[in-house]
Order: C-alpha cells, then sequence, then structure tokens
C-alpha cells in the first residue's frame, strides 16, 4: 500500500524519537499537533514544546489546540483527511469524535507492555514496583484509558542503574523502533490487533509531590526503588532540621540496624546509611533545599551529620 497520510500527536521529550524516526523515513506526515506554548521558569517565558521546536525546523504545519475537544480542532483535524494518528505523550485524551476520522484509526506509543500500567506514569511504577522488565506497546486508541487493541510489544530490561529519567529515554527510543515496525506491518497487508485483558490490568496513577516522602518504617527496598522511580521528578524526600532533603540515588542493605527507623546509622564516604523499618538505606547522592545536587560524602563534610542524626517525614 502507499504511504498513509499522517497526523503526529505528541508533546514532551518521550515523543521526540518518535516523530524523528518519521521524519527520517520519509513518512507523508501531514501536520504535528502538540500541546500550547507553556510558561517556564521565573521569568515565566512562553516556550514552545519539544515536538513543536523539531516540526518548525523541518516547516511542518502545526496546530496546538487548548482543548482537543473544541469544534474547531475537530474540523480543522477532519480537514487533513488523514489516513492514520500516531500519538506519543501528546498529553490530552483523544474524543470520540476523532477516533474514527484517519481510515486506520489512532495508535499509540505507550511506554509499558500493556495491559500492565494502564495510565500516566507506567514509567515510574515500574520503577517504584522493582519490577525486572517492562517495554513498549503500540496500540490502537479507543476511548478508555490505554485500553485499546494491541498491534506489537517488545519486553525492555529495567536495569539495576535505572532510574525514571534513564528508563524513560531507552523506552522513547524503543518505542519509537517498534512504531517503524508497526507501519511496515501495515504496509505489508494488515495490522491483527490482540484485545487486552481487563482482568490483568494494573494502573499507573499520575505522580504528586506528596508520593514522594519516605515512611522510614517501610523496607529499605521499597524505599530505593521509589527513589529509582520518582527521580527526577517528583523526587524522594525528607526531613533534615527542618529543611527538605532529596534523596536522588540510593540502594538497600540487607542489615538491620539496632536503631529506629529514620536514624541515621553510620556516615562515610560511600554514604549515608540509615536505618528503615526493614534493612537499611545507603544514600549516595542527595540535595538540601535551596542547593545543588551533591554526593553524600561531599554533603556529610559540609552539613556535619553524624550518627544518631535522626531523618522525619515533617520539618
Amino acid at each position: 500500500m502507499d504511504k498513509p497520510r499522517i497526523v503526529f500527536m505528541g508533546t514532551p521529550e518521550f515523543a521526540v524519537p518518535s516523530l524523528r524516526l518519521l521524519i527520517e523515513r520519509q513518512e507523508d506526515l501531514v501536520c504535528v499537533v502538540t500541546q500550547p506554548d507553556r510558561p517556564v521558569g521565573r521569568g515565566r517565558k512562553l516556550l514552545p514544546s519539544p515536538i513543536k521546536k523539531i516540526a518548525c525546523e523541518q516547516g511542518m504545519a502545526v496546530l496546538q489546540p487548548e482543548r482537543i475537544r473544541e469544534p474547531g480542532f475537530s474540523a480543522a483535524f477532519s480537514r487533513l483527511s488523514a489516513d492514520l494518528a500516531v500519538v506519543a505523550a501528546y498529553g490530552q485524551i483523544i474524543p470520540g469524535r476523532l477516533l474514527d476520522m484517519p481510515r486506520h484509526g489512532f495508535i499509540n506509543v505507550h511506554s509499558s507492555l500493556l495491559p500492565a500500567y494502564r495510565g500516566a506514569a507506567p514509567v515510574n511504577w515500574a520503577l517504584i514496583n522493582g519490577d525486572r522488565q517492562t517495554g513498549v506497546t503500540i496500540m490502537q486508541l479507543d476511548e478508555g484509558m490505554d485500553t485499546g487493541d494491541i498491534i506489537i510489544q517488545q519486553e525492555i530490561p529495567i536495569l539495576p542503574e535505572d532510574d525514571a529519567a534513564t528508563l524513560h529515554d531507552r523506552l522513547a527510543v524503543a518505542g519509537a523502533e517498534l512504531l517503524g515496525k508497526a507501519l511496515d506491518i501495515l504496509r505489508e497487508g494488515a495490522w491483527r490487533p490482540v484485545p487486552q485483558s481487563d482482568a490483568d490490568a494494573t494502573c499507573a496513577p499520575l505522580l504528586k509531590k506528596e508520593d514522594g516522602l519516605v515512611v522510614w518504617e517501610n523496607d529499605a527496598a521499597g524505599i530505593a526503588n521509589r527513589v529509582r522511580g520518582m527521580t527526577p521528578w517528583p523526587g524522594c524526600f525528607t526531613w533534615l532540621n527542618g529543611r527538605m532533603l532529596k534523596i536522588h540515588r540510593a540502594r538497600a542493605i540487607d542489615r538491620q540496624p539496632p536503631v529506629a527507623p529514620g536514624q541515621v546509622v553510620s556516615v562515610s564516604r560511600l554514604g549515608i546509611e540509615v536505618a528503615t523499618g526493614r534493612g537499611s538505606l545507603l544514600i549516595s547522592q542527595v540535595q538540601i533545599e535551596g542547593k545543588r545536587k551533591m554526593a553524600a560524602d561531599e554533603f556529610i563534610r559540609g552539613h556535619r551529620l553524624a550518627p544518631g542524626t535522626s531523618f522525619t517525614k515533617a520539618p
């Protein structure tokens, strides 16, 4: 079959590899849809999304509806006469009246092995839950939350050193490569989508800042996984002498110190060892509020942190 007329819909860095792949393949990209420019930084300067930057560099048509459900956008989308819409972290739910407009519908690049981790934060929750593998899925969009039929999937191992940033970047690249395979399958004949099993579905809700609070009574392995899953955002944190301390890197130690959870066991060039409800946590990178990120041994030298100090759950 001939190359389909494609509308690409995406906004953040996760979507960049997928758009670049479509450009490199010289697909028939008729338009890019992305979120409106947003104010960023102290100066609140309006900045375009990463996807808009690429689209403008390529001289492509760009649409930026504030709300995709606006009747005016439906009319504009219809005029594009798209055969296929490709979605990668666009940021808004696609309304039903749009889904049937392209001949081949909408497909989505999703960063999990659906039906696992339906929702806004699949990368984070895979790490928080201590999974050893995740993956990417190319799926057909329907009116549910990541409930559409699966076209193709690929497993991706979660490395011991992964945090949400590194895993995000690897999944973005893998998702783009899988998107190319999905388009090849379409060109060779037809997709054979497989329905998801709702009984096996799990959820990955959007994270909130308060989700990053360290509960020292929990086990060390779970806290270490939460640190991985919440780095760089929203970040895991605790309180030290009334100041917020973010924990950027830590690992669990299978040793139960004879002190209360949250109490510093030892400090060394390796880091800060803190007692938990089960085992201890060795913190190797921190950031006290108002200061830069630093290695734990550097922080120790500047703050005279000593065994017996307690981290708390409130200021």
